[in-house]
């Protein structure tokens, strides 16, 4: 995907997996999803407390919110993530470099949170992608 511009300016600090800045041309068809947990959609949980488990089911889900809409991960330049304990994440860094390209990684945000929905979720993801603009996506 190059219709995207990504940046990591010298200005700034050095990055683990993301990009200071991304820009996004006109015409693009924006694509948020909602905040994703690692529950399956036969409503079967990722084990508790499985770091690696729930890190990837929720990935795999963000993946499926962006298809329904038309879009991809190759399409992603945010990712806002919610965590319960900072102390993982080298394997949340790990798996999410599985589904995002590393030589143009999406802007990124990490926020810790006292808790989430259920006591058993560890993390929530939400992405926003950027669609090349075309023929209107399926619903």
């Amino acid at each position: 995907m190059t219709h995207i511009e990504f940046g990591t300016p010298a200005t700034l600090p050095a990055t683990n997996g993301y990009s200071h800045v991304a820009s996004v041309p006109p015409g693009s068809r924006l694509v948020w999803t909602s905040g994703q947990v690692p529950i399956a959609a036969d409503g079967t949980p990722a084990p508790a407390g499985d770091w690696e488990a729930q890190t990837r089911l929720v990935m795999r889900n963000v993946g499926a919110a962006l298809e329904a809409a038309g879009a991809a991960w190759e399409h992603v330049f945010k990712l806002t993530i919610f965590v319960v304990d900072t102390s993982a994440l080298p394997v949340v860094r790990a798996v999410r470099d599985e589904f995002v390209n590393l030589e143009r990684p999406p802007t990124s945000s990490l926020v810790q949170v006292a808790g989430l929905f259920r006591p058993d979720i560890l993390i929530e993801v939400e992405a926003v992608a950027a669609v090349p603009a075309g023929p209107p996506s399926p619903r």
